[in-house]
């Protein structure tokens, strides 16, 4: 399938240069996780979503040891899940 390019792209690409964490929100399906993840292919960023049960049990266990394990730049989708990184960012 093709990739649609999403307006939000470049927004976000900017703010990250400016700021250490940004947080893409918005209505159900519209592309934020797939805008994401063609991000972090496209820009060689790490992605990891808390969808995955192991990312999400360690983020929520252990934060620290998350972001020794998952470097930067990094791209984290759905991090409501694991609200716990909000405090080592």
């Amino acid at each position: 399938m093709e990739y649609i390019a999403r307006d939000m792209e470049r927004k976000f690409l900017h703010m990250s240069s400016f700021f250490k964490a940004v947080l893409v929100t918005g209505a159900r399906q519209v592309g934020k996780t797939t805008m994401l993840r063609h991000l972090a292919e496209r820009d060689r960023r790490t992605y990891v979503t808390m969808d995955n049960i192991m990312a999400r049990t360690l983020a929520q266990t252990d934060p620290i040891l998350f972001f020794q394990t998952y470097k930067p730049p990094l791209l984290i989708d759905e991090i409501q899940k694991a609200p716990e990184l909000f405090e080592q960012m």
